[in-house]
């Protein structure tokens, strides 16, 4: 009896040393594992050149490198008006967008780090037209703090590239307003910025729109609920048709997302429509 009893505790002891070893081996075993998939968040993060970085007292947004793309992500889903979305340029933060028909809001999301240079970056929901084309909406931005140089933007563009051809109405966070172009693939964008003093200072504009009319392209803008006006003259740009028509927005923050609310749209097939 003695004896089978030694047995017996010699065979649990060398089963709990065995289970311990097997124990110690999976756990040798799943470091490098684990330190992989650490490897691969820490590759995931974002890589945010010093050229994205917003402009700030110690540092100054410059354009890409000349070479720079990044692939625009389109998703063929129809919103409200429009018949697709993209994340132009493919910001490191996907985009997104909803609609509510009830109010007839569009709620955009987006990061990008601009709309500018040689190269955009932002959300972008389109529909494709031919020939003339209005089209107008309302901006507000839900959060107050959100970068200055935020934009929400009315676009004609040649195509979903990152670099296209294209001319816009931008309403910015601080309320300046202008109408953009870029004149060829990878041209540097150009503007006629507005900004309002005096009793207008800080004033967001209660509307803003595009009108292109053949090939001359025009911002119309309504500050206080007054009538549509055309603001300055209109610029001449030839953008081949079938063309990308939409409202975009970007937070001007490389990896940031902030949103702006864009509603009463109207889009219509034909110039002396944007009201």
């Amino acid at each position: 009896m003695l004896q089978f009893t030694a047995m017996k505790n010699s065979m649990f002891s060398f089963a709990v040393r065995l289970c311990r070893a097997l124990l110690l081996v999976f756990a040798i075993c799943a470091v490098p594992h684990t330190l992989s998939a650490q490897a691969n968040g820490a590759a995931a993060k974002p890589a945010l050149p010093e050229w994205a970085q917003p402009g700030s007292a110690t540092h100054k947004q410059v354009p890409p490198p000349a070479e720079f793309h990044r692939t625009s992500r389109t998703f063929d889903v129809p919103i409200g008006l429009f018949e697709g979305q993209s994340d132009i340029g493919g910001a490191v933060v996907p985009g997104n967008a909803s609609y509510d028909e009830k109010t007839g809001q569009y709620t955009i999301n987006s990061a990008g780090y601009n709309i500018w240079y040689q190269r955009d970056e932002f959300r972008f929901l389109w529909k494709k037209m031919s020939g003339d084309v209005s089209l107008a909406a309302s901006v507000s931005f839900p959060d107050p703090k959100g970068y200055d140089d935020r934009k929400a933007v009315l676009v004609i563009r040649q195509s979903l590239d990152d670099d296209a051809t294209e001319a816009m109405v931008g309403e910015h966070g601080t309320g300046m307003i202008h109408l953009a172009w870029r004149a060829a693939p990878g041209a540097q964008m150009k503007d006629m910025e507005y900004r309002f003093g005096g009793t207008l200072s800080g004033v967001m504009a209660k509307r803003i729109g595009i009108e292109k009319r053949g090939e001359r392209i025009a911002i119309f803008v309504s500050l206080a609920g007054e009538p549509m006006h055309q603001f300055g003259p209109p610029l001449e740009l030839h953008i081949e048709g079938p063309f990308y028509v939409g409202i975009g927005f970007c937070s001007h923050l490389p990896a940031t997302s902030d949103s702006a609310v864009i509603s009463d749209v109207v889009l219509e097939n034909a110039a002396g429509a944007v009201r």
